[in-house]
């Protein structure tokens, strides 16, 4: 509780009334309940001592509204000086009175605003004010009140824990540290004033690039359980720009966009014209899927609710996407442009992008670029956008929607949003986190080329050969660091020493090990694209080698960074300063000489008590003997310890050069980086390979799953056939015990295109259309599918509409979402698309519903002539069978009926689980309903009530038959 308390006057209360030191109201209506406030505790750290000495010499500051403001003459503040004087009760103090560390915090918040600060204060972090209390709250630690501020504290070791929490949760954290050393600021002539602080380092969720957050040794525990609350990296961490350009003229909106990765240095740069759902910006915020969205302030309406329905779309704080709305004028084509060319003019860096190139871009892209370069310079993060191995838009390859990602679950499930279950999580058997990363691309970009076969072969290969190349290789590739996150760590000049050594220990070890089964590979290995992979690898991993040499090995582990490099002659700086102190080192030895003469004590030698070193150390019987001049250090009952003055000279010297050797070794660490940084784009191309080789395993680890075939890719053919296929998700998760029906699927585009699929609900139609979707996408990855035989076309995208929700973020019905998936379906989709629709129509009344369904199901046969499968519980679409007999068949789900005896009583269903010929000719929602437990009296109802409506069409129908027959009677009696 609140220790020495003294009593708040009247006008202490109005001040806090008012809003103290940043607090927010809630704390201040806390403060407000109580009638004493605590003076500063009498425990304090060494440098909270010193601060307090130098008090007296701060300045008086007002507290105004948040914020905190020097004074100034405003009329505001001379009515509260009115009301303050006029006050009852004395006051004790008028102004608050800040510590020069509060000016230092106030100084440093008044810069970064949108930062929680976490300020180094000796051997811990300490937050202030509202900062304090956001942090109390999401760590779940102690806030209290300290002078003027509500604070909290860290301790340094655990900083990285707690910077990933807060971040986890979408802040923004600065950490601030003291730039001085007490030895070289005890020599110069700021020795009496606060230490200087600076902000080191910003993070945010897609910028956890650094010592600070990433202490590689610390990491590598969690695993093991000895970190449970560390939150870990996502395995994607991109940064999104979006910028939008509305063409009057043309009234189109073309949307730019630029997507970096700060802590792998993958940028990807698109630019597309979009429509009013923002279908295609959706679509390629899902495959990016980023942690971190930079927008304009006056971003559009519709743009800002498609952003909101996906950062509401997980219920977790941490998995949220954070949104930073930056100045407007930023994102204007002249601005970033200047931005852009005064970035890129002064490019020397081998790899990197030249002016031209980049000014060569769309304007939307560059708009993009501008404010994404001003953004991450603010995290000493911007030098990956100078690589010149950017990525030409996440769209290429096989197009699949945002609704088609969701739809056919390939990335994600619909249940709970998580990976099981998803096609991702059938394909996935990588075992480095690079090699999941470009798995996870393959699955959302399937090839539209000829090197879908380059693949297979690459696949066949590893799943057939006996070579155990092949075998070493796999091993080579388990239990790697993330090798593609720890070079742009050191690109950044960011990493570690116990990081460096790690990263650059794994790619000499790999690189040699890989050099040693040269021959074996180009023996043993066919496929073109292994041994292109294999041989290549050695020669870009080269460079580690000579790295790793210059190193000490158990000093980088430590991370001393003095004893870090074994051969000074490379660093002609350290080995001067080295020598200095040894020169130093040798003149106090020497000075012993003088002090055993002094004392009369032959043997007596230095002593090193609590980091005080070359203490002299006397009796204290002999105490007469010291010299007056020397300076007693500390003592005992026993004996004293003293400095002579020589000794106190030199050592002072010695702790000065120590410092300095501390920041030249620093410096000299920062340079080595930087020239390991030269060789960055070489590495990247090298791990690039070893994630292609880990996918590849993880598709020949797929293939051994029993019943997966080949499948044979046509690139110039129309066409989808497909023996015995299976749903490759819920084939896994049924396991052997509970077998997957298999199907059968033929669609030929010069003939039969066209599946309109009916049945009982719950029967598997939609299993059955998501499974030739998604055998068709592994097909396109280069994968075998789950399938006894497989010839395909290769498609240029696939259309999915499925499903019947509203979408309350972009303000649209049921109905409206189903008619603008659909829209955007027929303006995309060509005859070398699949597209599948299930259930159009639903959402409206039964006329419109069927009347809709049927003409768009007609508009693809005749039009679009694309590959369509359509389900559908509507009997009149079946019809379209005879109108269009050579590009349509009728099928459904097969089942076996049991007619209940009683007419009130709902029949009951057997699903058979398999494609058949013909339209069923009922949906049997009953029996569903029945599963589902509905009441039986209900089910009575609902079943008189069906048999009544059927009844009803019925005599409609044979009336208008009858109708029909009768004219057409007449009409041949006339004739």
């Amino acid at each position: 509780m609140l220790n020495n308390l003294f009593l708040l006057s009247s006008e202490t209360k109005l001040t806090l009334s008012r809003g103290a030191g940043g607090l927010c109201s809630s704390t201040l209506e806390k403060l407000k309940g109580f009638t004493c406030m605590a003076e500063p505790s009498a425990r304090h750290s060494d440098t909270e001592r010193e601060e307090k000495k130098a008090d007296g010499a701060s300045s008086k500051i007002y507290i105004r509204g948040s914020s905190v403001l020097p004074p100034r003459d405003t009329p505001d503040q001379h009515s509260n000086k009115n009301r303050l004087q006029q006050s009852s009760a004395p006051s004790r103090r008028s102004k608050s009175i800040y510590t020069p560390l509060e000016q230092q915090v106030i100084e440093l918040k008044q810069q970064h605003k949108d930062a929680l600060l976490a300020v180094e204060c000796g051997y811990k972090y300490r937050f202030f004010g509202e900062d304090a209390e956001i942090a109390a709250k999401e760590l779940n630690i102690t806030c209290h009140l300290d002078h003027n501020f509500m604070t909290c504290s860290i301790p340094t070791h655990r900083l990285f824990v707690h910077v990933r929490r807060l971040v986890s949760h979408g802040h923004k954290v600065g950490v601030v540290k003291q730039t001085e050393t007490s030895a070289i600021k005890a020599s110069g002539a700021n020795r009496n004033t606060l230490f200087t602080r600076q902000l080191s380092a910003l993070y945010t969720k897609s910028t956890l690039v650094g010592e600070d957050v990433n202490p590689v040794c610390k990491l590598g525990n969690v695993e093991d359980g000895d970190c449970g609350d560390v939150v870990l990296d996502p395995p994607d961490s991109f940064l999104l720009c979006i910028s939008e350009n509305w063409d009057k003229l043309k009234k189109q909106l073309t949307v730019g966009l630029v997507a970096v990765q700060p802590s792998t240095g993958d940028v990807l740069l698109d630019c597309f014209a979009d429509g009013q759902s923002r279908s295609e910006l959706e679509t390629r915020v899902l495959k990016i899927n980023p942690v971190e969205i930079l927008v304009p302030s006056d971003l559009s309406e519709q743009t800002l609710r498609l952003l909101q329905s996906i950062t509401n779309a997980s219920a977790q704080a941490d998995d949220r996407v954070r949104v930073e709305k930056r100045d407007r004028d930023e994102f204007e084509f002249t601005s970033a442009m200047n931005t852009v060319t005064e970035f890129y003019c002064h490019t020397q860096e081998k790899g990197s992008r030249s002016l031209s190139g980049v000014a060569s871009l769309e304007s939307p892209v560059i708009c993009c670029l501008g404010p994404l370069i001003q953004y991450l310079q603010e995290f000493n993060l911007e030098r990956v956008l100078r690589s010149e191995r950017c990525t030409q838009t996440p769209s290429e390859g096989m197009i699949l929607s945002a609704a088609t990602l969701r739809n056919l679950e390939i990335l994600n499930n619909q249940t709970d949003g998580g990976v099981k279950g998803s096609l991702l999580w059938v394909l996935d058997h990588t075992c480095t986190p690079f090699g999941r990363r470009l798995m996870r691309k393959w699955v959302s970009q399937p090839l539209t080329d000829p090197s879908v076969s380059e693949r297979q072969d690459a696949v066949q290969e590893i799943l057939e050969s006996d070579s155990l190349t092949l075998n070493s290789t796999r091993s080579l590739l388990s239990h790697l660091p993330d090798l593609e996150r720890g070079i742009c760590s050191i690109y950044h000049k960011k990493s570690s020493t116990q990081e460096f050594y790690l990263i650059s220990s794994s790619l000499s070890r790999l690189g040699l090990e890989l050099q040693a089964l040269l021959p074996a590979i180009q023996s043993q290995i066919s496929s073109t694209l292994l041994r292109g992979l294999l041989l290549d690898t050695p020669d870009l991993l080269a460079p580690a080698h000579s790295f790793l040499k210059v190193l000490n090995e158990k000093a980088a582990k430590l991370g001393n960074k003095t004893e870090l490099f074994s051969d000074l002659s490379g660093f002609p700086v350290l080995q001067e300063r080295r020598e200095q102190i040894q020169a130093v080192l040798d003149e106090i030895q020497d000075h012993r000489k003088e002090i055993r003469l002094t004392l009369k004590a032959p043997a007596l030698d230095y002593t090193s008590v609590s980091g005080q070193e070359f203490l002299i150390e006397v009796k204290n019987s002999l105490s007469s003997t010291v010299p007056p001049d020397w300076v007693k250090i500390s003592s005992t009952k026993a004996v004293s310890r003293y400095h002579s003055p020589f000794l106190v000279e030199r050592y002072k010297k010695l702790l000065q050069l120590r410092e300095q050797l501390l920041l030249d070794c620093q410096r000299e660490w920062t340079n080595f980086l930087d020239q390991f940084g030269e060789h960055y784009h070489t590495m990247k191309r090298a791990i690039s390979h070893l994630a292609t080789m880990d996918c590849l395993f993880s598709l020949a680890e797929v293939a051994k799953q029993g019943d997966y075939c080949r499948p044979e890719v046509c690139e110039n053919q129309r066409q989808i056939m497909i023996r015995d296929g299976r749903h490759p998700a819920i084939d896994l998760l049924m396991g052997e015990h509970n077998q997957y029906v298999p199907n059968q699927t033929e669609l030929q585009g010069d003939a039969r295109r066209t599946m309109i699929i009916t049945g009982p609900n719950m029967g598997g139609k939609s299993s059955y259309i998501r499974q030739v979707a998604l055998i068709c996408v592994m097909a396109q990855m280069g994968s075998y599918v789950p399938a006894s035989e497989a010839r395909l076309g290769i498609l240029d995208g696939i259309y999915t509409r499925m499903g019947a929700s509203d979408n309350i973020y972009k303000g649209r019905s049921t109905f409206m979402e189903e008619l603008t998936e659909a829209s955007e379906i027929i303006s995309r989709a060509t005859e070398r698309s699949l597209v599948i629709l299930d259930e159009l129509g639903r959402g409206t009344s039964t006329h419109d519903g069927i009347a809709i369904a049927y003409a768009t199901l007609e508009y693809f046969i005749r039009d679009v002539k694309a590959l369509t499968l359509f389900v559908t519980h509507y009997p009149p679409l079946c019809e379209l069978e005879r109108a269009y007999p050579a590009h349509v068949s009728n099928y459904h789900m097969a089942f076996l009926l049991n007619e209940p005896d009683i007419a009130v009583q709902p029949e009951f269903i057997t699903f058979l689980y398999q494609l058949t010929e013909g339209a069923a000719g009922r949906s049997y929602g009953l029996n569903v309903a029945r599963l589902a437990d509905i009441p039986d009296p209900i089910l009575h109802t609902a079943a008189r009530k069906a048999r009544e409506l059927e009844n009803m069409v019925n005599a409609r129908r044979s009336l208008i038959l009858n109708r029909w027959s009768t004219q057409q009677n007449i009409w041949f009696l006339c004739f």
